[in-house]
């Protein structure tokens, strides 16, 4: 039976370290409350995969501190490792196909438009290709999945650039992988996303 793992990247909601750009508009606590209310719904929308089928797992990567006692309670619970962006990725992705995943997807704790169907859309898109890609509209990806490691794809990127994806999608090209787009959502990153997001319920 395939073995499907989750991957959460997140932080701990500490005022002045999270949602910094929004901060810049409504203040440290308004965005950490912002961001609060990210961490609830991705917790939400993850608890709802199916119970049957493949074995799921869920493995909840912190960018900080390993917290104990928080909504993440029943999940595994793992640091994140790595200089940057795409070497934290690439070592959980690593870590993970190592412990016996068949497919491994990553999403991270921005985007309230995600619904648990993006998530099974993207594991069922690994069956006949090699990576799925959920679009960010502001030009990189809320979500990534991959049905073996590609580490070229976490190498030389511009992360939180707007030409991310393209980029990630030329590599694919030139290495001849197959891949799947998943709904092109938006991610919170300014205060603005959040009004209309939250509008758009």
């Amino acid at each position: 039976m395939p073995d499907y793992h989750l991957l959460i990247f997140v932080k701990n909601p500490v005022p002045g370290t999270v949602k910094t750009r929004i901060a810049r508009t409504v203040g440290n606590e308004r965005a950490t409350e912002v961001y609060r209310h990210l961490l609830a719904h991705t917790q939400q929308i993850t608890r709802l995969l199916p119970p049957d089928g493949p074995v799921w797992k869920r493995v909840v990567y912190y960018g900080d501190f390993i917290n104990t006692n928080d909504g993440w309670n029943g999940n595994e619970k793992r640091r994140q490792t790595g200089a940057d962006l795409g070497e934290r990725m690439l070592n959980a992705f690593f870590d993970e196909f190592a412990a016996g995943a068949t497919r491994v997807v990553i999403i991270g704790s921005d985007c309230l438009a995600i619904r648990p169907n993006h998530l099974k859309q993207a594991f069922c898109a690994l069956d006949t290709t090699d990576v799925a890609l959920g679009p960010a509209t502001d030009g990189g990806y809320y979500l990534l999945g991959m049905n073996q490691l590609y580490s070229f794809v976490f190498q030389d990127k511009p992360w939180s650039q707007p030409e991310l994806l393209d980029q990630t999608l030329a590599d694919l090209k030139q290495h001849s992988l197959t891949h799947t787009l998943l709904e092109p959502l938006t991610d919170i990153d300014e205060w603005d996303d959040y009004v209309r997001q939250s509008c758009e319920g």
